[in-house]
């Protein structure tokens, strides 16, 4: 057996694709990449089927991969900790079971039990990580890849003790020791290293690694990936803002953005920026402190309580700066709670409290106006978020011991200490008015809001059942929302249908159930909902498209909008019941070339946004045939449930924006509405099959569509002009090539196809090849192998 993990990747992959088990195989290539890249959604998508499929096929090795994998997306994308910890617990024990124990990833769940430690509380665990890494480390050898990967954890739990000399050492031994195996150390162990040099102040050596380090991975042909990029450049900025040169730094430090998508660059992103804000190079503004204050819930909502800590007090310090002495003061709240959940808060608590004593040193506001009046003020003023959330605590201490006046004073600090990312202290704020007016339903509902907002699932449910005692709809309400959030369609729909049990009348609670059941594909259901819609309230008319889901609660609004109105048109479509499309199309000023009938007009080019197998997404060019149909235009491959020809239907709302008017004529030119595909309506039956070889100029090629169209087949085009073939007359010289998608109508046999582009490419100066049609027509393969090979296809 190997202990090289890459090896038995690749010889699982081959043996489970020559088994038949091509997703599962594809998988096992595929979810490392989007673990260690963040691409979150595609992974979610994927790993749920690949783990059933390895369980199914009792292969325990392939599990431990997948799971593995998974957990170092949820501990270093997603830096999740307590709400990772059963997982990785759990993990680490089915590894070192007897069927697992050889599988060269079980060495690897080792470190995830540390990671998951370490966002937990890093200094708290660093006995217990050290051991369980340090015992590891002893019994592997340093030629194994993931003999690199322990010796970074190893001294990342040195570096939480305060011991950065101690593992800048280690990594240096094991750095040697790694290299006398024959083991090439790798990039990320010198940017591991950079932030041990960090640590240590030695700023100028940081450079010196990653410039170093960055050139001889390109001169072993690696290509730097995009995480290596990001890396790089925001450890360089550190680096440089830690030195002064702030201006070097403002120019690698990546935007914010590219933090808010990957939450693995915010410890680091937050330590540049406060660097250069202390610097004068960069502004302090209540802007940076939502981000920042949004990146300290996120923490606190998945259990990371030491990272949440170190980033609150970073945040905090920053918030004293710009002297916003209410979030200040918040900030400190959440990191006197978050001590307690901490194992170990020496140094870290005394931290906390000169938080506290920090922000309480700033001036309290004096009110401009009485505290009745302020709301008022405030709207008029328009003063910023963190001078209101000042002004309004400084007028509720007024009202302090008094319900009177308070409550509509709270409602607005809670919704702009939200606006500030602090949805949780919000939530907090809320709660405590609600106990002295437990009746009040505008209390109940902005609580209801706040606490899914805050991801508070506790919290919700405490709310829910509290309501419900009294008002058993709103409970439902509550709790039907809170599914919406987290996309549990069937439990909507199961608390909306409780609602209208209760009070047949509501709108609201129909919108909500009618879009819990487009999701569930219900689309039956969804037209009698908006039909109903319609018959308990006055319509709308008007010609824009609906953009936007109709608000979340029952506000008493008694009219129909045009997102009412466009929704159902696409379950009407869905459900082809053409008459309905074509009535609420008229409310809409929507017109029709035929006044009855299926509707199949031709009516503009969109694209419709659809799902790959792997959980990516797919921009298909389409033909809108109706208000919310289109017919996909390319030929595609297995990686979609779609093809050319065939009839779908699309939710209605534009997921981009059209250009400005002002933009560039070009790009306005060139713009397309982009939907979101809902539901295949009419299949085409069209099977792929790719051509690939030497491109034979416009003209042949042209002659070439022009025949399969008239013959009833597709034709798509995927290469592009850079795509270049072996010339096989000339060894060292490359021919333009072309890549396309073949689409073979259900009416045509591949045998057919098969002879249609011998007969249309025959006396081409280099030929095509077509494997998977002549295999499937049953004809001359080796011929097509010849070409492959020939001209390096």
């Amino acid at each position: 057996m190997t202990t090289d993990i890459w090896a038995w990747v690749r010889d699982t992959h081959r043996q489970l694709a020559e088994a038949g088990h091509h997703r599962l195989a594809d998988a096992v290539v595929e979810l490392p990449e989007h673990a260690t890249e963040g691409r979150n959604e595609q992974l979610d998508a994927l790993y749920p089927e690949a783990v059933a499929a390895a369980r199914a096929l009792g292969l325990p090795w392939v599990e431990v991969y997948l799971r593995h994998w998974r957990m170092q997306n949820l501990l270093n994308k997603r830096q999740q900790g307590e709400a990772a910890l059963p997982e990785a617990v759990d993990l680490l024990d089915f590894a070192h079971r007897e069927e697992t124990a050889g599988c060269p990833q079980s060495v690897c769940v080792v470190q995830d039990f540390a990671i998951c430690h370490a966002r937990v509380d890093g200094p708290g665990y660093v006995a217990e990580r050290l051991a369980v890494v340090g015992e590891t480390l002893e019994r592997i050898e340093p030629d194994r890849a993931c003999y690199d990967c322990l010796s970074r954890e190893y001294s990342d739990a040195l570096e939480d003790d305060g011991r950065a000399a101690e593992a800048l050492d280690h990594l240096d031994s094991a750095a040697g020791r790694m290299r006398a195996a024959g083991q090439q150390v790798s990039l990320r162990f010198h940017q591991a290293r950079a932030g041990t040099l960090h640590l240590l102040g030695r700023h100028e050596e940081v450079l010196e690694l990653l410039d170093t380090a960055e050139r001889a991975e390109q001169a072993q042909g690696h290509r730097l990936d995009e995480r290596d990029q990001r890396w790089g450049a925001l450890l360089r900025a550190r680096a440089l803002a830690s030195l002064g040169r702030t201006e070097e730094a403002l120019a690698l430090l990546p935007e914010q953005a590219e933090a808010e998508r990957h939450a693995d660059l915010r410890s680091a992103w937050t330590q540049t920026v406060e660097l250069l804000v202390a610097a004068g190079a960069r502004e302090n503004d209540a802007g940076l402190g939502a981000v920042l204050a949004g990146w300290v819930g996120y923490l606190d909502g998945v259990g990371s309580h030491r990272p949440c800590v170190d980033l609150l007090l970073a945040a905090g310090r920053l918030a004293v700066a710009r002297g916003a002495r209410t979030v200040a003061l918040t900030l400190a709240a959440t990191g006197e709670r978050k001590l307690t959940r901490l194992r170990r808060t020496d140094g870290v608590s005394e931290r906390v409290a000169a938080l506290r004593a920090a922000a309480e040193a700033l001036p309290e506001p004096e009110l401009p106006v009485p505290p009745g009046e302020l709301t008022a003020h405030l709207a008029e003023a328009g003063v910023d978020y963190e001078t209101g959330a000042d002004l309004l605590s400084a007028a509720l201490d007024r009202y302090r011991g008094e319900q009177a006046g308070a409550t509509g004073l709270t409602l607005l600090l809670a919704t702009v200490l939200g606006g500030l990312g602090h949805t949780r202290a919000a939530a907090d704020l809320l709660w405590r008015c609600l106990e002295d007016d437990p009746e009040d339903r505008e209390l109940t509902g902005a609580l209801g809001e706040m606490l899914i907002d805050a991801g508070d699932t506790e919290g919700i449910r405490r709310l829910a059942d509290r309501v419900a005692a009294s008002a058993p709809a709103d409970g439902h309400w509550i709790r039907a929302r809170w599914a919406a959030a987290e996309g549990r369609w069937a439990e909507v729909l199961e608390q909306c249908r409780a609602i209208l049990a209760l009070d047949d009348e509501v709108l609201n609670t129909r919108r909500l159930a009618a879009r819990a059941a487009t999701e569930l594909g219900d689309h039956a259901t969804a037209q009698r909902l908006y039909l109903e819609l319609l018959e308990r309230a006055a319509p709308a008319g008007g010609t824009a498209e609906g953009t936007a889901e109709a608000t979340a609660e029952e506000d008493g609004h008694r009219t129909v909008g045009e997102p009412d109105l466009w929704h159902l048109i696409t379950a009407a479509s869905a459900n082809r019941d053409w008459a309905v499309v074509r009535s609420t199309g008229a409310l809409l000023d929507i017109g029709f070339d035929e006044p009855e009938g299926p509707v199949d007009e031709e009516w503009q080019l969109v694209t419709v946004r659809a799902t790959r197998t792997n959980g990516s997404t797919a921009d298909l060019p389409a033909l809108r045939t109706g208000p919310a149909t289109a017919r996909i235009l390319p030929v595609l491959g297995d990686d979609l449930t779609l093809n050319h020809g065939d009839l779908v239907v699309f939710a209605p709302a534009l997921l981009e924006h059209p250009p400005a008017e002002d933009a560039p004529e070009e790009e306005r030119r060139h713009w397309r509405p982009v939907f979101e595909f809902l539901t295949l309506l009419d299949p085409a039956g069209y099977t792929t099959y790719w051509i690939d070889g030497g491109w034979p100029g416009d003209e042949p090629w042209s002659a070439l569509r022009e025949e399969l169209h008239a013959a009833g087949y597709a034709v798509w085009a995927y290469s592009r002009e850079q795509y270049r073939i072996t010339d096989p007359a000339d060894g060292g010289d490359t021919l333009p090539g072309i890549y396309a998608a073949l689409g073979v109508p259900p009416t045509a046999a591949a045998a057919e196809a098969d002879a249609l582009l011998l007969r249309l490419t025959d006396g081409w100066p280099h030929p095509l090849a077509w494997p998977a049609l002549a295999k499937a027509a049953g004809t001359d393969l080796a011929r097509h192998e010849e070409v492959v090979e020939r001209y390096g296809l």
